[in-house]
């Protein structure tokens, strides 16, 4: 096989992939983890479960994908979150309800012992907690207007993107996530008159 033709074939493989992720999460929406097989998400590509697992061997392993996929989409690189654009990324998410679904029923399911995705949404949350606790110190320094500290106040934080999310998805006739985190900002103080 030449370069090129390698080359071509790995593409090909990789657009696979994608297409699999895709349809995985859109599987994943509409049946949960525990609903969805691997052979609905083949089906929908247009492959058979074998042809499947030749990219990912496990269920598992598309999992992982899923979630990695979905967290790229959001990356932001270090140093340049703030809250203001915390803000816009609800109203980005607002534009997407399929993918907020797919990612609020897996954390949802993920709570539980067995879950495959317990591990990843653990180490998630993890590292979004500090990297909200650094976001707070970039806008209030060692306390926030409440006298909180970033540590205690990023839990917080977390929780309101995450409520609102569930809120949302329940009932988005009476839910406006993007106003009511824009109104939880002028709660934290980051509206405050100078």
């Amino acid at each position: 096989m030449s370069y090129g033709d390698a080359m071509r074939a790995r593409t090909r493989s990789e657009e696979r992939r994608a297409e699999i992720v895709r349809a995985a999460l859109e599987v994943i929406a509409e049946r949960g983890y525990r609903g969805a097989s691997l052979a609905a998400v083949a089906e929908r590509v247009g492959l058979t479960q074998q042809g499947l697992l030749h990219h990912f061997p496990t269920k598992e392993a598309l999992l992982v994908a899923v979630l990695q996929e979905r967290d790229r989409w959001d990356a932001m690189p270090a140093g340049l979150l703030r809250l203001d654009l915390l803000a816009s990324l609800v109203e980005y998410n607002a534009m997407r309800p399929a993918i907020i679904q797919t990612f609020s029923a897996l954390l949802g399911e993920s709570v539980t012992e067995d879950h495959p995705a317990r591990a990843y949404f653990t180490e998630r949350y993890t590292g979004v907690r500090e990297g909200m606790a650094e976001v707070l110190r970039a806008e209030y320094g060692d306390r926030l207007p409440s006298g909180l500290t970033p540590e205690r106040a990023a839990p917080l934080l977390v929780a309101v993107l995450d409520g609102l999310q569930y809120q949302w998805l329940l009932d988005p006739e009476s839910v406006d996530m993007p106003s009511a985190f824009r109104d939880f900002l002028t709660l934290l103080g980051e509206n405050r008159p100078d």
